[in-house]
């Protein structure tokens, strides 16, 4: 583990009752680094100005500040920064192509069982979505999908590059160049896979990707819908006003060029500049060296959880995940295991559906506690947190005996 690296972050500085934060919650919203910090701290501080709308001098370098940060998501996904569009998040992201690529009701969207809520109601609302019984611990088979896809007529394949319940990673290339093959819509929710592995929606070949900045070192309440130019130009905005208009009579409005019909309202400024900041140490840290050491906390996680008692482990199987396991206690409530972790041993994990409902029901299975890792973690941590767990559920089997 790289120390410097992880004094970047001042979170993990903080203590409780003398005794260090163990952070092990990432897959719901990661830590920040300094930078990131100070450079939302710099933009409310020095400029505070809005964008694209004054030619005074703090005016001018809040706008060139934004669209910078355009351009540095750009490169970190492999886009042009024409494709780059700003949303609060990957759920705001969905939803606004689910309502403006022009679905009815009879329409079919293809998704995986193990879907995110977020990408799968909004579909919902809109068509009617077949869920494919995926096992959540594997990657996802092109080949499958090519059968599915063969066999019924469907408009959009919707998945996650990345579980949030499990650490499986997709094979989204495959998997897109399969659906294009078909004549199908691709829209890849990289929510969990963009802290963990170089995104390249070139060489993806999707049609578009959402992904948050809190998962990814980021501020929260700022996301990125990337789409390839045609398609965001068939896009319907689902909001109009300041700043997505060219010119407005009483009559009638002509729309500016995308992005910036699809960036209605004075945005979220601070929070981009900060997701660009975010997405500029993922850059420089270097998306071998996160890798590396995400392969080796995953390894780490899986020894640490093998013969867990009195409970079962989802967790991704093979090399093709991330460091997330998802503990299922069989007689404790995970919500009672949560609060055990975080008072006594200063652990701090997830527990519940992870929002994803129709997995652990097609499971039979209740509630759980997500163990999920991130490049600032250390092996020894998770170990901690495993030893933890297992005195946690002890005492609370022998309480209820």
């Amino acid at each position: 583990m790289n120390l410097q690296l992880r004094s970047q972050f001042p979170l993990l500085a903080r203590t409780f009752d003398g005794e260090p934060v163990i952070y092990l919650d990432s897959a719901a919203t990661s830590l920040k680094p300094k930078s990131v910090i100070d450079a939302e701290r710099h933009y409310e501080e020095f400029i505070g100005a809005n964008i694209h709308r004054g030619k005074h001098a703090l005016s001018e370098e809040a706008s060139y500040a934004y669209e910078s940060a355009r351009r540095t998501l750009a490169r970190f996904v492999g886009a042009q920064p024409e494709s780059v569009v700003f949303v609060r998040g990957t759920t705001e992201a969905i939803n606004f192509v689910s309502a403006g690529v022009g679905l009815k009701p009879d329409d079919r969207v293809l998704t995986l069982r193990s879907e995110h809520h977020s990408n799968l109601v909004p579909w919902m609302r809109r068509a009617s979505v077949d869920c494919i019984p995926n096992d959540p611990c594997v990657p996802f088979e092109p080949e499958q999908l090519r059968k599915i896809l063969q066999q019924k007529r469907y408009r959009v394949f919707a998945f996650a590059q990345c579980s949030n319940v499990t650490g499986v990673i997709n094979p989204a290339a495959e998997l897109c160049e399969v659906a294009r093959q078909e004549g199908v819509t691709t829209v890849v929710d990289a929510a969990q896979s963009s802290a963990h592995i170089a995104i390249d929606v070139e060489a993806m070949g999707c049609d578009f990707l959402a992904f948050s900045g809190h998962k990814m070192f980021g501020p929260t309440g700022i996301g990125v819908l990337v789409g390839r130019p045609e398609m965001l130009e068939r896009l319907e905005p689902s909001q109009l006003g300041g700043g997505t208009v060219e010119h407005v009579t009483t009559t009638g409005f002509t729309l500016k060029a995308v992005p910036a019909r699809l960036e209605a309202g004075t945005p979220n400024i601070s929070g981009v500049i900060g997701l660009a900041a975010s997405a500029q140490w993922i850059m420089d840290v270097g998306f071998s060296t996160v890798v590396e050491h995400d392969r080796m906390l995953a390894q780490s996680l899986e020894e640490a959880l093998r013969d867990l008692p009195g409970a079962r482990v989802l967790m991704a199987r093979g090399q093709q995940r991330v460091s997330i396991a998802t503990v299922i206690p069989s007689s404790v409530p995970a919500d009672n295991l949560a609060r055990i972790l975080s008072e006594g041993a200063k652990v701090m994990v997830r527990s519940g559906f992870f929002c994803a409902h129709p997995l652990f029901d097609s499971l039979g299975l209740p509630a759980g506690l997500r163990i999920s890792a991130s490049v600032y973690n250390t092996v020894e941590e998770l170990h901690a947190c495993a030893t933890a767990l297992r005195r946690a559920i002890d005492q609370l089997s022998n309480s209820r005996r």
